[in-house]
């Protein structure tokens, strides 16, 4: 596919899921399950060469999580080598790292991790943090050869410990960002002493805190941060079962078999209102519909 066609519908990114399961259980999260098999490596490969077929410019490997399919550095490594992709990423919890595993990522040719820590100490919420990750994040500080990007939660956690999470990364070197934790339809409302907690860390941040047009702001001040949501288009999310969604909240509003997807479903998601984008949270969403919002969006369709 040429670069024109690419850069009119192709996605930025697409996120494919290679694993429902997960080694965690949070409270929050309702995208993992403790007893899924690993999709095969053969049917990863298959998508792999579907979503080049789209032109996706990028993709990036989740679940559940990813470590704990068995061939995930295969799957990697084969990727890269379709010399297609701009960037070939991966989610983690980074639970399941040692200095061999990180190496075998190096050497499959990984190019960002993102690791997303909840706070700084374990609750009955997540287990997710800092003081049984930290040593592991060190090791990856020192071997990865990729980029990591090193998220602090608001909203699973007393607020302060995001703010630490954050130090921690800028220590490290991590590229550091903050996620704020949404609900099963990818809304959030934060409460007073988070919503402060998230004021200090965006003025310690700077310009790297926004992100989006600072949507997250908006919402929190307004309610509201309405945008053209090219879901289905810019940014695809691709299930265990080979299915395309808008994205991981709206499974079951809008999904497609990804072998069946086409450039016309491209420009026909490309072009279709979203009535869940005023409140949505979901970064991949709203950054890689960014680029065109100067664009019409004909089509609508309530979510």
């Amino acid at each position: 596919m040429n670069l024109f066609r690419r850069l009119q519908y192709s996605p930025f990114l697409v996120q494919l899921v290679v694993i429902r399961r997960c080694n965690l259980s949070c409270g929050y999260c309702n995208e993992y399950d403790e007893v899924s098999k690993p999709v095969p490596l053969d049917t990863l490969k298959e998508r792999v060469d579907h979503i080049r077929r789209l032109g996706s410019f990028a993709v990036e490997f989740t679940g559940g999580e990813p470590m704990m399919h068995p061939e995930i550095h295969s799957l990697i490594a084969y990727a890269r080598q379709t010399n297609a992709f701009k960037k070939v990423m991966m989610i983690s919890n980074a639970y399941l790292f040692n200095e061999e595993k990180i190496q075998r990522l190096n050497d499959a040719g990984l190019q960002e991790l993102q690791v997303s820590v909840d706070g700084v100490l374990p609750n009955d919420t997540t287990v997710k943090v800092l003081k049984p990750l930290r040593k592991k994040l060190e090791v990856l500080a020192r071997v990865a050869n990729f980029r990591v990007v090193l998220s602090g939660v608001l909203g699973s956690a007393p607020a302060e410990e995001a703010m630490e999470v954050v130090k921690f990364a800028q220590d490290h070197d991590f590229v550091p960002r903050v996620l704020v934790l949404h609900g099963p339809d990818g809304q959030f409302k934060l409460s007073p002493e988070e919503l402060n907690a998230y004021e200090k860390i965006g003025h310690t941040m700077g310009r790297r805190f926004t992100e989006a047009n600072d949507y997250r702001t908006r919402i929190m001040r307004t309610g509201s941060a309405e945008f053209k949501c090219r879901a289905g288009s810019r940014y695809i999310y691709v299930d265990e079962f080979g299915n395309a969604a808008w994205c991981s909240q709206t499974r079951d509003t809008f999904s497609k078999p990804l072998a069946e997807y086409t450039m016309a479903d491209l420009k026909e998601q490309f072009q279709t209102k979203k009535s869940c984008n005023p409140g949505c949270t979901l970064g991949c969403a709203r950054t890689c519909s960014g680029y065109d919002q100067w664009r019409s969006q004909p089509l609508a369709l309530s979510a």
